[in-house]
């Protein structure tokens, strides 16, 4: 039954061989009214807790979590396709991301002021209960990405799942429990996100909403919190530019190319999908990424040697299948038949900047090579897009890659590497990719408020 015809309920199937891994229940607006009741409650207790109490419990959540990495790698295998490697490390950084808030809980700070007649404090207060709404491409990584900081600022979690992604998520609560997180401060809502999403977007007990997916789900999202003048953060869509000059090592840069579009069989906001490449070395670099692209292993996601796995779904696979017409020039990889979402990697050669497959975001193993003349060239073929999420370039000169790294318009830029997201280190976009920052030194006062007080010494 699909669905549109049962929407009580949602269906995981296994991308790889198409069969059903579970049916879950499907949350209303009344739940979601309960949930936020619930975690207001636990909210309260859990900001007056001492720091150290709450980060003694953070770190334990994170023991707990790697303790059952290899069970959450191959479920998010199972609901999401992603090869066992790249599971294993989604499942990794969750517990990193917890480690990583709990060492922030101590140092949640406010400022003392200098002014006349008196001090001046501020205090970083917690928002009260935050709605995540996560996506399925990276399902737990980036439900960490809010949860973690927001559970060290004090907050309370509503975590709602992606439709297809929410076993992982549900078995994560499980474990919070099991670390001692109090009852109801992180609650998951599987759900549609016509129903739960948006309950959860339009409650006035919801303080704050954490939203990656579309650009056109994020505008809906943020238009609806502005009735109410609710925060968000919103980490959207992407068309990545991989830029590389002609003095940049070709084969490095080649050799790490298709990776850079592949990965998660390219349904990644920051996928190098546009590689632009200076003209005079156009056609070299084509003839060493050609047996890099097609030499990528995709298949089983269980097998240690395979690369790339399939697509989420049905509908995606049509969505890429939709991009690359039959008149255009590509050069292919291959992928298994029969049963799963596979699509082969692809590169697609000799095309109009402008044509749908180079100035949109496919979100799947799509890619287009593009030649540029000089600097300022590569600088407007970056640029020439709504998105501005990450992006790379390749270039020996170290002037270049300072001052083509401030001229393009994304929030996350590698020089001779792929590396976009590290816990560590803010992570956001420019233009239609977003609005806010996640991760990094400052994720703990994204979900703060900062309160001013004056205190007079006057007699």
């Amino acid at each position: 039954m699909s669905e549109a015809l049962d929407p009580s309920h949602l269906r995981v199937l296994n991308p790889a061989t198409e069969e059903l891994v579970a049916t879950v229940p499907a949350a209303t607006r009344d739940d979601v009214d309960t949930a936020v009741a619930r975690a207001t409650a636990a909210q309260r207790g859990w900001a007056a807790a001492a720091p150290a109490d709450r980060a003694r419990i953070l770190r334990r959540f994170a023991a707990v979590v790697d303790g059952h990495i290899e069970e959450l790698a191959r479920l998010e295998v199972r609901e999401a396709g992603h090869t066992l490697g790249n599971a294993r490390w989604e499942a990794g950084n969750v517990r990193d991301l917890l480690d990583f808030a709990a060492g922030g809980v101590e140092r949640l700070s406010g400022r003392q002021i200098p002014v006349a007649g008196g001090i001046d404090v501020t205090f970083l207060e917690p928002l009260g209960v935050i709605g995540v709404i996560a996506p399925w491409n990276f399902p737990l990584p980036i439900a960490a990405w809010g949860l973690a900081p927001a559970l060290a600022a004090g907050n309370a979690v509503i975590l709602k799942p992606a439709e297809t992604t929410p076993l992982t998520a549900l078995r994560l609560a499980e474990l919070a429990l099991e670390a001692g997180i109090p009852e109801h401060l992180f609650q998951v809502l599987p759900g549609h996100g016509a129903v739960t999403g948006d309950a959860l977007v339009e409650h006035p007990g919801v303080a704050k909403i954490v939203f990656t997916g579309s650009t056109r789900v994020g505008k809906q999202i943020m238009a609806k919190c502005a009735d109410r003048v609710k925060r968000v953060t919103l980490e959207l869509g992407g068309k990545s530019p991989n830029i590389v000059f002609a003095d940049a090592d070709l084969e490095t840069a080649a050799a790490a190319a298709p990776m850079a579009f592949l990965d998660n069989t390219g349904q990644d906001c920051c996928a190098r999908t546009r590689i632009l490449v200076q003209r005079s070395v156009h056609d070299r670099f084509l003839d060493l990424l050609t047996p890099a692209l097609t030499s990528v292993v995709v298949g089983d996601p269980l097998d240690e040697k395979t690369q790339m796995g399939p697509l989420i779904s049905a509908a995606q696979l049509d969505r890429v299948r939709a991009y690359v017409t039959d008149d255009l020039k590509t050069v292919r990889g291959t992928a298994p038949e029969g049963p799963g979402f596979w699509y082969p990697p692809t590169l697609v050669t000799d095309v109009d900047p402008t044509a749908p497959v180079a100035a949109e975001e496919v979100f799947g193993p799509v890619a287009v090579l593009i030649p540029f003349e000089d600097e300022e060239d590569a600088v407007r073929l970056a640029n020439a897009t709504e998105y501005g999420l990450s992006g790379s370039l390749w270039t020996r000169d170290v002037g270049r890659a300072l001052r083509v790294s401030r001229a393009v318009q994304a929030g996350n830029l590698s020089v001779n590497s792929h590396s976009s997201v590290r816990y560590w280190t803010p992570f956001g976009g420019y233009k239609q990719s977003g609005l806010g920052r996640e991760l990094g030194p400052d994720a703990l006062t994204a979900f703060t408020e900062t309160k001013n007080v004056f205190i007079s010494t006057e007699a």
